[in-house]
């Protein structure tokens, strides 16, 4: 037995798996195949979202790849579902479940089928997490992809865009044929929504902590670059399985300091936290709320991109991505550079050669010139959150709000609000029952928190809630309220 075929062996080797053997045969193996490491290509492609659209193509050219490299690869899926698609309705409650799902379903069939190592290819939101847990539970040779960035709308638009448009047609800020032009122009192609939402912030924490090839979270969908990230896949995994290099030997507590900087610095999505914290889980390593506050203390925000800035994913990766940032960070003491990658090599050694951003690009800033001088991700404590609350304060919205608490019950409940102009500047929002529990599935507050924007009353309210935020939202939120309503929580007694 090859000790790069410590799983597969048991499954093909041996005149006793002939049975198996002939099951195979007919999916494309040969007579050689059989004595080659055998790889997942765990696949999140469908045409659900156009964040996932184009991941078969991506897929088979990680096949390509991967078969080039002298190992058998085998295509699968899992599933997606759209934040985007079903933001503000009950289907958004079995988005965060659609996390466990794709976890569970990458171990089972890779615990079932035997691969000897596994590539995970993530588009929207809860693929890059789901992906990263499925790997982790395996810890086998492993490497995630992640499907790019969507391209930006026509004048710079994107998915945010329409949702915080409408909110200014409800106020007659603009007409209907107006916000239906912005509909029909804001997404031009495949790749995930735009902006440093939770999507592109999880590549990019992924990147980060090591288990992406150098430069896969910052590419654009359709582009030469992501189709060059797809053919290292094939030599990355050899190696990978060569020195038997797998997540546990990369997943320490440095690397998730490292993920955790990194978002930071970028203005990164809330979610963050909760899927960092489920994939620490996962790895067994030590990771809690107390543990982004230490480190938001003395990491800046340097990053000027959507939903906060105004630039977009796309943008920076003309710029050359986050490798600058983090060459930048790490020149400052603020990343650990002897992590291990999935390139075989550490950090540090992966940003050698990089070479810094261009002097007139305005999208990251110096660390001596930062937009925020500390994290804009709070972890907050207090007596609407004994056990914590998590806020996106980027300073724009100001560093402390008051005023008399307007209680609904749904999302939907302070939607209708929103838009029938009812609610009066200087009031604080509260959406409860909106958690695990009371959601349940804990949905995305984008619908309001957008409608808010749209009507112009960004800085005006502040929203609070036991539910979470997409990260699209910005604005003065604090979501994550716990103990939530439904479990007996305080932010229930207003």
């Amino acid at each position: 037995m090859s000790k790069k075929r410590k799983y597969s062996s048991s499954l093909v080797d041996g005149i006793d798996q002939a049975g198996a053997r002939s099951m195979l045969r007919p999916t494309g193996f040969s007579d050689e195949d059989f004595k080659k490491p055998q790889v997942g290509i765990a696949s999140t492609w469908s045409n659900v979202t156009p964040c996932n659209m184009h991941i078969n193509e991506l897929a088979q050219t990680i096949c390509s790849s991967v078969d080039d490299a002298g190992l058998k690869s085998v295509l699968f899926n899992t599933i997606t579902i759209s934040d985007g698609i079903s933001m503000g309705t009950l289907g958004m409650r079995y988005s965060l479940v659609s996390r466990e799902v794709i976890a569970d379903s990458i171990e089972t069939v890779v615990g079932c089928q035997s691969f000897d190592s596994v590539v995970a290819i993530g588009g929207c939101d809860k693929n890059m997490p789901g992906c990263m847990m499925g790997l982790i539970r395996l810890d086998r040779p492993s490497l995630f992809v992640y499907g790019g960035s969507i391209k930006p709308g026509k004048d710079h638009t994107d998915f945010a865009t329409v949702l915080e448009k409408v909110g200014a047609y409800s106020q007659n800020q603009i007409s209907e044929d107006e916000l239906i032009a912005i509909e029909k122009n804001a997404l031009p192609g495949p790749g995930s929504c735009g902006g440093m939402y939770t999507a592109n912030t999880m590549a990019s924490a992924i990147e980060a902590i090591g288990m992406s090839l150098p430069g896969s979270s910052s590419q654009d969908a359709i582009s030469q670059e992501k189709k060059n990230d797809c053919l290292a896949v094939g030599q990355a995994i050899d190696y990978l399985l060569e020195k038997d290099i797998k997540p546990s030997n990369i997943l320490t507590k440095s690397a998730f300091e490292n993920s955790i900087k990194v978002v930071i610095a970028l203005g990164g999505s809330t979610n963050a936290v909760l899927h960092l914290l489920a994939m620490a889980k996962s790895a067994n390593v030590d990771l809690n709320l107390d543990d982004f506050t230490r480190i938001g203390k003395n990491t800046p925000v340097l990053s000027d991109i959507r939903p906060s800035g105004y630039y977009l994913m796309s943008d920076l990766n003309e710029q050359g991505g986050i490798q600058p940032l983090m060459k930048m960070m790490l020149n400052d003491g603020l990343l650990d550079g002897s992590c291990m990658t999935v390139s075989g090599k550490t950090l540090e050694e992966n940003l050698k050669d990089i070479e810094p951003y261009k002097d007139d690009q305005k999208i990251i800033t110096q660390i001596s010139k930062p937009i925020k001088k500390e994290s804009h991700i709070r972890i907050l404590k207090g007596n609407l959150a004994p056990q914590g609350a998590v806020a996106k304060i980027t300073g724009k919205e100001g560093l402390s709000f008051s005023g008399p608490a307007i209680i609904f019950e749904s999302e939907e409940e302070a939607v209708e609000a929103i838009f029938k102009n009812t609610i009066q500047e200087g009031s604080v929002i509260v959406i409860r029952y909106e958690g695990p529990v009371g959601g349940p599935g804990m949905r995305e507050m984008l619908k309001p928190t957008a409608a808010i924007m749209g009507a112009g009353l960004g800085n005006k309210v502040a929203l609070i809630t036991d539910g979470r935020f997409s990260g699209g939202s910005h604005g003065f939120v604090v979501g994550h309220i716990t103990p939530e309503a439904a479990n007996g929580g305080p932010i229930g007694l207003l």
